[in-house]
């Protein structure tokens, strides 16, 4: 165990967590709503540091990040655990493992471990995912800033649930974030997720004052999320306080976990909150989980830039100064520059 970081101590052997959103007060010998972090005797420690129960090296297009060194490996770890509960959660089985199971699964990894595997699968990035990289700040942060020291590039794939203050501790070093807009309406969140919708809102305007690259990511569930007027209203919020040159990714829902007898999204509602972000001027819009969707046009003469299939770069028209191949418009995002029609490798 370590002791935990963004935390006041109270009377009575209480203590204050100030990493997420929740904020909880937290009794001697309890537990956080995140199930990670138990107070003992008046001292908040983190239950996962080190703990990683998945480690993968994943295509950045799997976070998703289309618009962020695209076609470039990251080396993808998660600690056991979530601040959230969502009733769809495609990786119940870790994320849910500390409330449901009372567990704390995984192995130890250190943070200096996780960045030389990085290096020797020729990682351009570190990525933390699968579960809520918030839960497990202490070792994301360690492990962030060990990585930029030996020039890798750190991204979040997060429900944005975190606080100010631990925005502004993780900043540094934190390049990149595919943040779950899960809904736009503050009664689902605390339906089906238990939390509120206006942290994320301010966690998502946080990241782009502080120059994070940020894509935003809607799973949208029938008879949940999935209301034209909710959808354009999400449009219309990443575009106007994000930003047009904002990546929306609209995926499509399977049955999973507590939501098993919910039917897939129509590939129609997809299509119409795909027009909905055009009209409300978002550049870059991806439908997800739906094979051959991922294709990168020019927001300015509309030719394909960036065709892609299974998370692969096959074709490609950027420049190498990151520009359009075709009518010299600069493409949003960070590490664009392509290689002209040749297809990019999956290299650093």
């Amino acid at each position: 165990m370590q002791e935990a970081r963004l935390y006041e101590k109270l009377a009575d052997d209480r203590v204050r967590c100030h990493l997420c959103a929740h904020e909880c007060l937290i009794a001697d010998g309890k537990r956080g709503i995140c199930r990670v972090r138990e107070n003992r005797g008046g001292t908040l420690y983190t239950l996962v540091y080190g703990r990683t129960i998945a480690k993968h090296v994943d295509p950045v297009e799997k976070k998703p990040l289309y618009h962020f060194y695209p076609g470039s490996r990251t080396y993808s770890i998660a600690a056991p655990g979530c601040n959230f509960r969502c009733q769809w959660c495609q990786n119940s089985d870790i994320s849910q493992m500390p409330r449901e199971r009372d567990v704390i699964g995984g192995q130890d990894m250190s943070p200096a471990e996780v960045v030389d595997a990085a290096r020797r699968t020729r990682c351009r990035s570190v990525a933390y995912t699968y579960t809520e990289p918030t839960i497990f700040f202490e070792y994301a942060y360690d492990t962030a800033r060990l990585a930029a020291e030996a020039g890798l590039a750190n991204i979040y794939v997060t429900n944005g649930y975190m606080t100010a203050e631990m925005m502004d501790a993780c900043h540094p070093y934190l390049d990149a974030a595919n943040v779950d807009l899960k809904a736009f309406r503050d009664e689902t969140y605390r339906e089906y997720v238990g939390a509120r919708l206006e942290p994320v809102l301010d966690s998502l305007r946080k990241m782009k004052q502080l120059g994070v690259w940020v894509e935003v990511t809607t799973l949208v569930i029938p008879g949940v999320n999935d209301d034209p007027v909710e959808l354009r209203d999400a449009a219309r919020f990443i575009a106007q306080e994000l930003g047009p040159e904002t990546p929306w990714h609209i995926s499509r829902f399977f049955p999973a976990y507590q939501m098993s007898d919910v039917p897939p999204t129509p590939f129609e509602t997809l299509q119409q909150a795909q027009e909905m972000g055009r009209e409300e001027g978002l550049r870059y819009i991806y439908i997800g989980n739906v094979p051959g969707d991922g294709n990168t046009f020019c927001h300015h003469c509309g030719r394909l830039l960036i065709r892609r299939a299974d998370y692969q770069i096959l074709e490609d028209h950027v420049r190498p100064d990151g520009r359009c191949a075709y009518c010299n418009t600069p493409l949003d995002g960070v590490g664009m520059s392509g290689q002209g029609a040749a297809p990019r490798s999956l290299l650093p």
